[in-house]
């Protein structure tokens, strides 16, 4: 059930978390599969597809651009790849609502359509910055146009985009996965320079639809005009969706908490590391992908067990922040719970988020009474080992802010109140039925009237 537009949640003090859980079907593969389902030859078959009104919107989109898409029924989606390959121009702008990835992949796919298009979202979206994925698009020859760098974005019908060589000024995948689907429609060969590693589930599943993408020394090459084959697209678990429990697990799971079928993409799992480094314990149990045979998800897959114990603050380097960026608020819950001082910096990423993570976060940890600093692309925060004080946050409208601070609640010594959560149904819909599960007295309420 979608919650109601002003609701939030009260969470009562929460010191057992235990058992075995699930969590839902990772959001960026989800979006991913259905893309390249519509560009594909043939079926694609998605299963565990994740629900939620992000990848809901992606699917609304393609199917205004002519794609053909059965489902979801209980996670099970069938895009029928569209005849002769090509999609048709939308009879309106096509609405990514809150989906930050959407648009900006849309971006790519869209620049080298022989049609015109606009891409609209939500307030939040419609803030968010959309300039560093139109420039190298625009030097391939797309003819893109943002308000003052923001949405609408308005792509004009092309018909022949140009390979490039792109150095990205900053890992992102997103803006490394926009050129790599407008490189499908481009002539000759895109090459992209990465300066760190970011995610790489483009270029996987690229491969798994039958694409040849080349890797050597941070560039990713793909030749233009390649035709993409229908496939069955095994979605994991959302290794965002479980980084809430596997601090919470951290910080309470006295006699141990475990995930099941969590996609451990390499690019994406850096916050194992900074937890680990910390002191936690956690152990991971990965699933044998040949006994799997044609069930074998296209990324790996592990059970992963937590265990509560004792956690120190550490100085993230620079270099951790881009495998870690979407978990760093979770992080910051565990950080405030640390013996120490731990310090994150080179996170200017997270200014341009859903909101300002940097700032919501270091004013939710001030309201329960942490000693924190918000620095210009980072946090400084000085741990307590008796936990926060209760109080009411804001999320400013963030599904990852919303959700760790309802994972503070492990160590809170009174209830904390967590207002506009109606975001989180964007990637986690049944949010506040999993985290009962796992142990966290948590409920959705009304907001109180005016």
């Amino acid at each position: 059930m979608k919650p109601p537009a002003l609701s939030r949640y009260v969470v009562q003090p929460s010191r057992h978390i235990h058992g075995v859980a699930s969590v839902p079907g990772d959001k960026s593969i989800s979006h991913r599969a259905l893309m390249l389902g519509s560009l594909a030859e043939g079926d694609t078959q998605i299963h565990d597809f994740l629900e939620s009104e992000d990848c809901l919107a992606t699917l609304i989109a393609l199917r205004q651009l002519g794609v053909s898409i059965e489902g979801p029924n209980g996670g099970h989606v069938i895009v029928h790849g569209p005849q002769a390959g090509r999609l048709h121009a939308a009879p309106e702008a096509l609405d990514m609502g809150n989906a930050g990835t959407a648009m900006r992949l849309f971006m790519g796919l869209l620049a080298g359509q022989p049609f015109d298009s606009k891409l609209i979202g939500d307030a939040s979206l419609m803030r968010r910055p959309m300039e560093r994925v139109a420039v190298p698009l625009r030097l391939m020859g797309a003819e893109i146009s943002t308000a003052d760098g923001r949405p609408p974005v308005e792509i004009r019908g092309h018909t022949t985009l140009a390979a490039i060589d792109y150095e990205m000024p900053v890992p992102s995948a997103q803006v490394k996965s926009a050129i790599l689907l407008a490189a499908l429609r481009a002539d000759g060969r895109t090459r992209v320079v990465e300066p760190a590693p970011s995610r790489d589930h483009t270029e996987r599943m690229l491969a798994a639809f039958g694409a040849e993408v080349l890797h050597s020394d941070g560039t990713i090459a793909l030749q233009g005009g390649q035709q993409l084959h229908g496939t069955r697209v095994q979605v994991p678990g959302d290794f965002s969706s479980a980084a809430f429990f596997i601090v919470a697990g951290c910080l309470a799971a006295r006699q141990g908490l475990v995930l099941r079928g969590v996609g451990l993409n390499p690019t994406r799992t850096g916050l194992l590391d900074l937890l680990r480094e910390m002191g936690a314990d956690i152990r991971v149990r990965p699933w044998d992908q040949d006994s799997l045979g044609a069930h074998s998800p296209i990324e790996p897959v592990a059970d992963i067990e937590v265990r509560a114990s004792p956690l120190y603050g550490i100085k993230v380097a620079p270099a951790a922040v881009p495998l870690a960026i979407d978990e760093l608020p979770v992080f910051f819950i565990a950080a405030a719970c640390a013996q120490g001082e731990t310090l994150v910096r080179g996170a200017l990423e997270l200014r341009v988020k859903e909101s300002d993570r940097l700032s919501a976060m270091a004013s939710g940890l001030a309201q329960l009474g942490v000693e924190v600093e918000l620095l210009a692309d980072g946090l400084w925060i000085r741990g307590a080992s008796d936990g926060f004080g209760g109080g009411a946050i804001d999320s400013h409208g963030d599904h990852r802010i919303a959700m760790a601070f309802a994972t503070a609640a492990v160590r809170a010594r009174g209830p904390i109140e967590i207002r506009d959560v109606a975001s989180v149904a964007t990637s986690f819909p049944n949010f506040v039925a999993s985290a009962r599960e796992v142990g966290l007295q948590i409920e959705l309420c009304p907001a109180p009237a005016s």
